[in-house]
């Protein structure tokens, strides 16, 4: 007999006590699985943010995206660096892990984890979260769980590809073309053939009319098979080959966008909720990401590149750098670094200073196009205003009443 494909086995037991209870004529029981369909979910990422410019830039990406998509789709998120939240009573909240460009590495946290995933936790992985070169390093992770063993080789430069759906009838690729186009990434192999393990299921892979993949002639596969997105059959989880952006490295400068194709948004947001026992399908936000230009023909910049809450927001010359580079959010938040922009306070007064804050989801950080290129703040009717008014390479931006005047026009990305 076949076991359930989607079906992790250590839920099996489960839904056959269901069954039985509807047998046995138990009125007003509902199985958990249903009655928590249609409930907002919570997820954590863990992320260092310290290595390699296109990881950390695929980070501040992430933490950006995902808020905006979790508030159009039922789930709130939350991000971190502290890795030792990897404890029961901390992951007890959220019924989605993701991993964005590590894994942990102490033998508290592995077992946290591991314990979360044996009682039916959900789990989405990208790229360099199974990078391994050590195959001692936590068997269970790279050979039990992801399956993939070593490292094998990667592609090189970053490139789009054409990926093929293996498994279309898979939650996470509901809906999702036979084909589809990838976002920009580097793309790893493995030392395991994953296609040889009963407990894997390859959701989608390089299609064969992609090849080669990669501009570097020595580091470009001219073809094989290569596994992209998968699943372990045991575990609610996914694996993501690609978060890996392009990058002008030499002036810190992204050159591309993990979340700038519809499909692949799509694929993603489903992946999410699956792994958290909804699934059905979604919606992707639109995603708009660029600079916002205003007065004197400068961008509205974060001071300094810096993440913490209350860092100031700014004009300054154009440089396309990650701290001038805005995601348009369809609620209406401007994003950079992972952070919101935000009215200082919640304030509704002239000259209250805007800021870069965690993302929260309130009126003072919802932003909406108004006449003359204005942006205004509905929750004070206030505008966004360069002080001075001033293009100065540093001035303040705050709310003001607004005028339809020069320092209160900008432009946002197309």
């Amino acid at each position: 007999m076949s076991r359930p494909t989607h079906v992790p086995r250590r839920r099996v037991l489960f839904r056959l006590l269901a069954l039985v209870a509807v047998v046995l004529g138990v009125a007003g029981v509902v199985p958990a699985q249903s009655a928590r369909a249609a409930a907002p979910f919570k997820v954590i990422a863990f992320y260092n943010g310290t290595y390699d410019a296109a990881h950390i830039s695929f980070d501040h990406e992430a933490n950006a995206w995902f808020p905006q998509a979790g508030a159009e789709n039922g789930f709130t998120y939350t991000a971190t660096t502290d890795w030792n939240k990897l404890n029961a009573a901390d992951l007890a909240d959220y019924q989605v892990v993701m991993f964005l460009d590590d894994y942990p590495h102490t033998a508290a946290q592995q077992s946290a984890f591991r314990t979360y995933m044996d009682n039916g936790g959900g789990f989405v992985g990208f790229h360099v979260s199974a990078f391994n070169d050590d195959s001692s390093d936590w068997p269970w992770y790279h050979n039990t769980f992801l399956g993939t063993g070593t490292f094998k080789s990667n592609t090189w430069g970053p490139t789009a590809e054409t990926l093929r759906v293996e498994d279309a009838g898979h939650p996470a690729t509901a809906d999702l073309p036979a084909t589809f186009t990838s976002s920009v990434s580097e793309w790893y192999s493995w030392q395991n053939d994953l296609r040889q393990n009963p407990d894997i299921d390859i959701l989608a892979s390089l299609d064969p009319s992609t090849f080669p993949v990669g501009t570097d002639p020595y580091q470009t596969w001219y073809g094989g098979y290569y596994p992209i997105v998968w699943s372990n059959r045991n575990y609610r989880m996914v694996y993501n080959n690609f978060g890996h952006n392009a990058m002008d490295y030499s002036t810190n400068t992204a050159l591309s966008s993990t979340f700038a194709g519809a499909e692949q948004n799509r694929l993603l947001l489903q992946e999410i909720k699956w792994a958290a026992g909804q699934p059905g399908s979604v919606t992707p936000p639109e995603t708009r990401t660029g600079p916002i230009r205003g007065y004197g023909g400068k961008c509205v910049d974060v001071a300094g590149a810096g993440t913490a809450d209350g860092t100031a927001v700014q004009l300054y010359d154009c440089n396309g750098t990650d701290a001038q580079n805005w995601t348009v959010g369809s609620t209406g938040t401007l994003t950079a670094l992972g952070k919101c922009m935000d009215v200082t306070g919640a304030g509704t007064a002239d000259g209250t200073e805007v800021q870069l804050y965690t993302c929260n989801g309130t009126g003072s950080q919802v932003w909406q196009p108004g006449p003359n290129g204005s942006l205004v703040n509905p929750q004070s009717g206030k505008c966004l205003d360069a002080t001075g008014p001033s293009s100065a390479n540093g001035t303040r931006l705050q709310i003001w009443s607004c005028t339809g005047a020069a320092n209160q026009s900008w432009t946002l990305p197309s």
